[in-house]
């Protein structure tokens, strides 16, 4: 059993990928009509939104990756999904992406019975997440679908930003490589990540500040895990995957299997809290006890455990995250006004509508895209 691309940002293999020589530019100074900072996906909708009305974009992303936490890792047989995994059929803008980039999806499995803990009690006719559907090729193939319509050189990778400073003329954006230059500039990232990565000047009006310190990040204090097995053994058992747990020390779990079945896998969701100071092999282990607990010792021996701390992906989750952080400022309207005039914001947390999805991802960048691109034209 191995602990694969466990905590890792950019792991080899993971899906969405982009070229070599996109890392380049290191050391001068770039123009562009708009700067996205953050590869992730509400980044590259605005970014591609933007290009799409004839401007020109750069993007500028600290990993080594696009996606952000639409991370999908490469199986012999197909996508793990290490973050977002599902949309919905009421979530309009994901359906209306997929359609326009010709991405293929499927059914989430959800037929036969549930488990609860403590007690192992079977239950049938429990719902699960519905009508939910997945992406065949992983989330992160609509994030590198999404890059490869962007100029060639237009998305920077490895380059974290470090300022961004504000004034009557233009947005200068400043990296350890180097400063680049724009008239508008869409920042893409988790809010409290901004706060206590990137200085902003002049500095954010107290009411925004204050909102983007106390916003908590989507999936930002959970731990996932994905088992993959030689084959989905609990389907023969009519058993659907899902399990709720009082017991833990994961809560919710579910089957994780492509398209027929393959490859066979279920994850789950825990708190981080569950594993401080404990590392990703403790957490396959740990992850793969539960699941012999609930199914028996046919779950003993994955193929392998996949292991995402969101809590300590630093380029997601801020280390010092505020004390009193919450869900109840998603889609506050201080995020739709920009610093300045030229800053905006972009980031599921940020989406009026189904923040936490990447529904609202989507949607927060086609918004901060509309902005940026009205200011242009008026210009």
């Amino acid at each position: 059993m191995t602990a694969g691309a466990a905590g890792a940002d950019g792991a080899d293999g993971d899906a969405g990928a982009v070229g070599a020589s996109d890392r380049a530019g290191a050391g001068r100074t770039d123009r562009a009509d708009v700067i996205v900072v953050g590869a992730g996906i509400a980044g590259l909708v605005a970014a591609e939104a933007v290009y799409r009305a004839g401007r020109s974009v750069l993007v500028i992303e600290a990993r080594d990756r696009v996606g952000g936490r639409m991370r999908s890792v490469g199986d012999a047989n197909g996508a793990i999904e290490l973050g977002a995994t599902w949309f919905w059929a009421n979530e309009s803008a994901v359906i209306a992406l997929v359609d326009r980039l010709g991405v293929d999806t499927f059914d989430q499995f959800s037929s036969g019975d549930a488990l609860f803990e403590p007690g192992r009690r079977r239950m049938s006719g429990v719902p699960g997440v519905g009508d939910a559907r997945r992406f065949t090729a992983g989330a992160g193939d609509l994030a590198g679908r999404l890059a490869a319509r962007l100029p060639p050189g237009s998305v920077r990778l490895g380059s974290p930003v470090v300022a961004l400073e504000v004034d009557d003329d233009e947005v200068r954006v400043r990296t350890a490589h180097g400063e680049h230059r724009a008239r508008h500039a869409v920042v893409a990232l988790p809010p409290p990540l901004v706060a206590e990565r990137i200085a902003i000047t002049p500095q954010p009006p107290a009411a925004l500040a204050e909102k983007v310190v106390r916003t908590q990040v989507w999936m930002g204090e959970m731990t996932k895990a994905v088992a993959v097995y030689p084959e989905a053994f609990w389907r023969d058992e009519g058993l659907s995957g899902l399990v709720m747990s009082h017991q833990g020390p994961f809560r919710e779990i579910h089957d994780h299997s492509g398209p027929h079945g393959s490859p066979s896998a279920v994850f789950g969701f825990a708190p981080s809290a569950s594993f401080v100071g404990v590392d990703e092999i403790a957490i396959a282990e740990a992850f793969t006890a539960q699941l012999v607990r609930l199914f028996g010792g046919r779950a003993a021996r994955p193929s392998r455990v996949d292991v995402v701390d969101w809590s300590r992906e630093s380029w997601t989750t801020p280390a010092r995250p505020h004390p009193e952080r919450s869900t109840a400022g998603y889609g506050d309207p201080v995020f739709a006004v920009p610093v300045g005039g030229r800053l905006h914001w972009a980031s599921t947390e940020t989406a009026t509508r189904f923040a936490g999805h990447v529904e609202g991802a989507i949607r927060s960048g086609l918004r901060a895209a509309d902005a940026v691109v009205g200011a242009l034209a008026g210009a």
